[in-house]
């Protein structure tokens, strides 16, 4: 993998990987605004922008755009995280023009039309009540409330009720004045590409697109949970635990470590929790931990559901595991089998146009340019059993924990099992 990057004069970064064996090519388009760069009042307002951006151009409609890119067998699509917006598409590499044609004239010719508002506005609605519908999910967002109080990542990236119905054009507008400029604009492009075509094709798109400033953001400076617990009693079959943990953050190198304690304890079948809660005490069909490192905080989360009546079982069980990585490192055999794990799913997920732009995307965005990952791989080799043991004693701090629940089960209950399970 060879990894080219250009940028602008008005600062926009341009980002490619050539694989001249693929018949496919993947483009994003990135603006490194996202769910933590908002006020409270447009809380949702980047995904509302992400969702209005595919329902017309000063030149093609809402259908005409899709129906360009899936009309040549491609895929046209976005999503929003706590600190970038991506818009992305992918087909056969001839039809790399109709695919830079579309995402360009979305970023800048979208007219955001105030019928197309409303109606998305409902959408959006609806969204947020299908995601409320879905105990998973909704235990999630719950965590983040905990983890992030009174705080930008505490809030659900679509927004709420009220914050959606409160958005209006000119707050759109002034969004995308502050915020689509040179400064937060990073292109990639992987597959059947030439970087010095793909650099004079954005080049003749975007060389007018103002500079800017960075986003700004209020930055996380906690790590104590003040509220510890957030419990939503629904009338659900299974109850739904998110379990989480304030974390490190992106720029520690002890993240690599993080994310080995997380293959260790839950990313996989052959991970502490799998084995320990499904295949040994038969608790739930599945369970996962994850991590979430952002510039300034970080987050290890443990997410389950099951019945009502194992949940104090699976939260005594759940607290041995992690004690079991305070008192002693992991084995050097589990140790070198999540550093294969992670490289390996490193390797094949990279072997797709699609996730090559999304790793250029992410690593300009995060770091200021493309690290090769190979460079990551070297890293994971280095980590040790006893940095993994620290950074578990560092996170699995009860006071670092904060815990959501949905399902049918009162606070009291949760409070004692808690308690009783030493979390």
């Amino acid at each position: 993998m060879q990894y080219q990057t250009t940028t602008l004069r008005n600062g926009i970064r341009i980002a490619t990987c050539e694989m001249p064996h693929m018949k496919s090519v993947s483009v994003g388009v990135w603006v490194s605004v996202g769910g933590r760069h908002e006020p409270l009042e447009t809380c949702g307002i980047s995904h509302f922008l992400e969702h209005l951006l595919f329902k017309g151009t000063k030149t093609r409609s809402a259908q005409l755009l899709t129906e360009e890119v899936e009309g040549v067998g491609g895929f046209l699509n976005a999503f929003t995280t706590e600190d970038h917006t991506c818009f992305y598409a992918k087909a056969a590499a001839r039809y790399f023009d109709i695919l830079a044609n579309v995402l360009t004239d979305m970023y800048r010719n979208s007219v955001l039309d105030e019928d197309e508002i409303e109606r998305e506005r409902d959408v959006i609605r609806e969204e947020i009540l299908m995601y409320r519908d879905q105990p998973a999910q909704f235990s999630q967002e719950l965590l983040s409330e905990v983890m992030w109080p009174r705080h930008a990542l505490g809030r659900p990236l679509t927004g709420s009720l009220e914050s959606i119905a409160r958005i209006r054009r000119r707050d759109l507008l002034r969004y995308i004045d502050r915020n689509y400029n040179g400064h937060t604009t990073v292109i990639t492009v992987a597959g059947r590409c030439r970087h010095s075509d793909v650099v004079e094709r954005f080049r003749a798109a975007m060389e007018d697109v103002p500079l800017g400033d960075p986003p700004l953001f209020d930055p996380w400076n906690g790590t104590k949970t003040v509220k510890r617990m957030a419990i939503a009693k629904e009338g659900t079959e299974q109850t739904h635990l998110a379990l989480g943990y304030h974390a490190i953050n992106r720029n520690d190198e002890r993240r690599h470590a993080l994310k080995l304690l997380s293959v260790i304890l839950g990313e996989n079948m052959s991970s502490r929790l799998f084995q320990q809660l499904r295949e040994r005490y038969a608790y739930c069909y599945s369970i996962h931990s994850g991590t979430l490192v952002l510039e300034d905080s970080g987050l290890m989360s443990i997410c389950v559901g099951l019945e009502p009546n194992k949940l104090k079982s699976a939260l005594r069980a759940i607290r041995l595991e992690l004690e079991k990585f305070c008192a002693e490192p992991p084995s050097l055999k589990e140790l070198r089998q999540a550093q294969e794990y992670t490289i390996g799913q490193n390797e094949l997920s990279l072997e797709s146009t699609t996730n090559q732009i999304m790793w250029m995307g992410e690593s300009t965005i995060a770091y200021g340019y493309v690290i090769h990952p190979e460079e990551v791989q070297a890293k994971v080799k280095e980590v040790t059993p006893e940095a993994i043991q620290a950074v578990a004693r560092l996170c699995f701090d009860p006071t670092r924990m904060g815990l959501a629940v949905v399902g049918p089960v009162g606070e009291g209950d949760m409070n004692r099992w808690v308690a009783e399970s030493g979390l």
